[in-house]
Formats: structure tokens, sequence, C-alpha cells
């Protein structure tokens, strides 16, 4: 995957997906990618059965017919298997605030892309939280070296430097995005129980505290 990063002035750029990328990587061969299919499709089934948690490296080499051996060469560990399982879908959302359609894509002042981007990571979050604290769990610090949090965080950037020329907005962008965590999310969509919308509506609060 790619390590490019968003441009300024709303052009989009190759999109990242979830894993640490190193470099750019040798095209994938037919018999290659079929298997990866089968092992993500495996884990997936797993995933929607028993929980992210009933995941193992042995399971999913059963359930999907391949080698335990190429599984492991494949994704590494349990932790990296889980982020491969999300890159799909954290592909179509870098899509929708890359180059979508406004408030969320490029067209709409930074404030109401900036309102739109928390609505839409609050949402994603939500939809697949157990997967997110699992993957989280197993490696707390693996999200700042992702490829998806890379992006996130040049776009979420960017936005915040047209707002506030001058600032820092390479740390407040990193600020912003902490509550996003899903350890955090998962305190208080879960143990708090507050909705998604009381979500969304508190961190808009807590960016206007000092307007």
């Amino acid at each position: 995957m790619s390590t490019e990063t968003p441009r300024a002035g709303g052009t989009a750029a190759p999109l990242l997906g979830l894993l640490p990328t190193v470099g750019t990587p040798a095209p994938e061969r037919a018999d290659a990618a079929r298997n990866r299919r089968k092992i993500l499709d495996a884990a997936a089934r797993i995933v929607a059965e028993d929980g992210p948690e009933a995941v193992t490296m042995n399971q999913v080499a059963h359930a999907s017919g391949i080698g335990v051996g190429t599984v492991y060469r494949r994704f590494g560990d349990v932790s990296q298997l889980l982020w491969a399982l999300l890159d799909d879908r954290e592909r179509q959302f870098q899509e929708a605030y890359m180059s979508g359609p406004p408030p969320l894509g490029p067209g709409a002042p930074a404030d109401a892309r900036l309102d739109a981007f928390i609505d839409a990571l609050v949402d994603r979050v939500g939809e697949q939280r157990e997967i997110l604290l699992a993957a989280h769990s197993a490696a707390p610090r693996a999200r700042y070296h992702s490829g998806a949090y890379r992006v996130m965080h040049t776009h979420v950037a960017l936005l915040v430097g047209r707002l506030r020329p001058g600032s820092d907005s390479t740390l407040l962008a990193h600020l912003l995005l902490a509550p996003f965590s899903p350890d955090v999310m998962h305190h208080l969509a879960v143990e708090q129980e507050l909705s998604a919308e009381r979500l969304k509506t508190g961190i808009r609060e807590l960016l206007r505290l000092r307007a």
C-alpha cells in the first residue's frame, strides 16, 4: 500500500490501509490474493459468529483450509489479521472524506468538513467497535503507526490549519483524534451508554469551548 497522504486543496491522494506500510509492495500473485481472501473471509465468519476474541491463527487456518504457516506468514499475528479485516471498510471511509461529496468530501468550508468528519468517525468506530477494540487491545500503539491513522491525522491537520492559521495544527489534530481511541469510545458508548448523537454533539461542543 502506498505511503502517500492527502494533498492540500482537496485533491485526493492514493488511499492507505490500516496496516503499517513500509515502501511499495510487490504486485500480489493471483494465488496469494485468493488465499488472502479465504483467510479474511474465514476470520470474518469467526468474528460474526463468536466475536473477535474468538479469533486465533489456528482457528482461521482450519476454517479457511489454508495452512497455519501461510496464515502466520501472511498476517503475522492476530492483531494484524484483525486490522486487515477492517481494511476494506477503512478504504471506503477514506474515499468518502478525501474525494466524496461535501460536506464530508472536498467542496465545503473547513468547519463544515470537520463537523462532518467527526460525525462520520463516530459512526465508523461505533459500527465496528468490538473488532477495533480487540485489535487495539492486542497492540495498543499499532493504531498510531497505521496508514489509516496517518491519513486521518493529515486530513484533520489540514482542516484545523485552515480554521486556525498559525496554530500547531499537527498537535491539535492528534488531540482531536485522541477521543476516538477504541477503548475510550467503548467506555463512552457501552459502559456510559452514550448514544452516537450525544457523542457527536459533545465533541463539537468541546471544539467550540473557546470560540
